[in-house]
Formats: C-alpha cells, structure tokens, sequence
C-alpha cells in the first residue's frame, strides 16, 4: 500500500483535474450542445454555493481571471491551492520533501470551520450574483 494522502495535495490532485478538465469542456459542451445546470437552482431558483464553478474553471482556464472571478471567486481558492500542492506533490514524490504530518484534532476543527465560512460567503456572492440580496 503506498502513502496516504493529505486533504491539500488531494485537493490540488483535484484542482489539476479540474483545469484539464475545464480546458477541453467547451470543445465537448458546444459540440453535444451540453450543460451542467446546478440542481437546486433549477429546481427552486435559489442558486447554491458552487454555481458558476464550471464557468468561472472554464473562463479560468481560457486565462480570463476577472470573468472567473465574477462566475465564483471560490474558484481563485482552488487555484491557488493546485498552484502550491502540485509542485509541492512532484517534489514528494522526487524524495525531496518529506511527507506530510498528520493533521491534529485542532487544526481539523479550523479546516472544517473554515471550509463552512467559505462556503457560506459563497452563497451569499450567489444570491447577490442572482439578485436575491439586494445591493
């Protein structure tokens, strides 16, 4: 059994999907006339913390920061977090960092807590995004 992984470099692993996959969704989305629409806006018009995360990916990856800043700022997180994990990955696995120590019951408790915030900022940016909050 290899190494276990941390929840950063799991989610840097997850952002470089991400941007590959947000490099080729256009070609594949035009082409099949395909969308992903979110399941609680279109169910109740009340959108959800992560809309325009496939948007603000894709205008990211095409290189347009404020378009992606202006679809879900919360994408600029991921982003910076794959720009620091994934070269901090290739260095672990090149044996020239050392593996991550375990995380503890408090710093646990401050990823969770903040991660909540996070996403709680996010909805409220949605709701005003939409025009559910007024200015």
């Amino acid at each position: 059994m290899g190494r276990q992984y941390s929840v950063p470099e799991r989610l840097g692993a997850f952002g470089l999907a991400v941007g590959a996959a947000a490099a080729v969704w256009p070609a594949l989305s035009a082409g099949a006339g395909l969308g992903l629409p979110c399941p609680l806006r279109w169910a109740t018009g009340v959108p959800c913390p992560a809309c325009g995360l496939t948007t603000a990916a894709v205008e990211l990856a095409h290189g347009r920061v404020l378009a992606s800043l202006g679809a879900n700022p919360a994408l600029a997180g991921l982003a910076l977090l794959t720009a620091v994990t994934v070269p901090l990955l290739a260095l672990r696995h090149l044996g020239l960092a050392r593996p991550p120590r375990p995380w503890t019951p408090r710093a646990r408790r401050r990823a969770a807590v903040t991660a909540l915030v996070a996403a709680a900022a996010s909805w409220l940016f949605q709701l005003h995004r939409f025009g559910l909050i007024p200015s």
